[in-house]
């Protein structure tokens, strides 16, 4: 056994033991210390009743931000194992676009069946976020954040901020932003501008109206191109009729980007269907792989007819048989090549998909 392995064991071995000894500040505190690969990891490493007995030991407030932490890491099953109403009680303690970015990663009837037994008006607002395309600002906006109307005074904002202190720690607040009686998003006001404004001016004598938005409906890729543009740490987003509907942060683009590259490396690799982590149920794993191996196999059975049809070629010269394993391996190298490049390429954003033609008469020329 190596170190390395050694290491992995040992903190399988404490953390099974904290579980079985129901010692939850233990656990908090060795989960506080360790990344969260190294969550996933060990939480992946320990049997089914385990993984449902920690999240009953945890609760159902240190559950969710557990499962939102290791969000992306293959632990999305873990809600799915527990009784629906123990897994609604952590679904409701995430915010509402972790909410629905779960959802979306579990799918189906377990995504229907939490829904479903969430109050009806939060489920609305859920479906609603769960609606818009993926990678699009409306499906990685978030919708906390504070807005106010023009006509309030600056005392007024003030004195909710401080009314409301608790409710709006959890918001990720970097501006307030300024809406009409309609909701339509009039402007955007920095939080240093409100402290030292005037407490008998309106928000709306000292918001910025010169403001930059997003449409609900803008790519990933589009996203990614404004926040290169601008150092903003967010951005408001609006509907089609300019109402404010969220603000997307730009370490939520740059996070959705690298799972796009991730999931771009997984399909040139034969793994179609999203994520696949060993966690998963055997059917799933292998339905997801057996996609790509179908189309493998058909196309092999083309190359083998293309040997046939020569056939009598090689009876005449069996010397050429030599050569048809280098040829396989060649073409195969050619191609990790080509993929490679194109994987590069497309991150970086110097070639784009609807380029397929072009790219193809590229690594053409250069086969030829």
């Amino acid at each position: 056994m190596t170190k390395v392995q050694a290491e992995q064991y040992a903190e399988r071995e404490l953390l099974e033991k904290l579980i079985q000894s129901n010692d939850r500040a233990q656990i908090e505190a060795v989960l506080a210390a360790s990344s969260p690969v190294e969550i996933a990891r060990m939480i992946s490493s320990i049997t089914k009743p385990d993984q449902i007995l920690l999240l009953e030991i945890m609760g159902a407030e240190e559950s969710a931000h557990l499962i939102s932490k290791l969000s992306g890491l293959g632990t999305g099953n873990l809600v799915t194992q527990l009784p629906t109403p123990q897994a609604v009680s952590i679904v409701e303690e995430m915010s509402r676009d972790q909410q629905a970015h779960f959802l979306r990663t579990i799918g189906g009837d377990d995504a229907e069946a939490i829904l479903d037994e969430i109050k009806p008006q939060k489920a609305k607002r859920v479906r609603k976020l769960m609606s818009y395309a993926e990678n699009t600002a409306g499906a990685l906006m978030i919708t906390e954040y504070l807005a106010y109307g023009g006509d309030m005074l600056v005392k007024e904002v003030l004195d909710d901020l401080r009314a409301q202190g608790e409710a709006y720690s959890d918001y990720d607040i970097q501006y307030a932003y300024v809406v009409s009686n309609s909701g339509r998003l009039i402007g955007v006001l920095r939080l240093r501008d409100l402290l030292m404004a005037s407490r008998s001016k309106t928000i709306s004598e000292i918001m910025i109206k010169e403001h930059l938005h997003v449409n609900v409906n803008m790519s990933l890729r589009d996203l990614k191109d404004f926040f290169r543009q601008y150092s903003f740490l967010g951005v408001p987003v609006v509907n089609d009729d300019g109402e404010l509907v969220g603000v997307v942060r730009s370490a939520s683009v740059r996070e959705a980007a690298n799972q796009q590259n991730n999931q771009l490396f997984l399909k040139f690799a034969g793994i179609v269907g999203g994520e696949e982590y060993r966690t998963m149920s055997l059917f799933k794993r292998s339905s997801r792989r057996l996609s790509w191996l179908s189309v493998n196999i058909l196309l092999n059975i083309v190359a083998a007819s293309v040997i046939a049809l020569y056939q009598d070629t090689l009876e005449k010269a069996i010397v050429l048989a030599v050569f048809l394993p280098i040829i396989s391996d060649m073409s195969g190298c050619s191609g990790n090549q080509a993929v490679a490049v194109s994987i590069r390429e497309l991150t970086l954003g110097l070639v784009r998909p609807r380029e397929l033609f072009r790219v193809l008469a590229k690594e053409s020329a250069i086969g030829a």
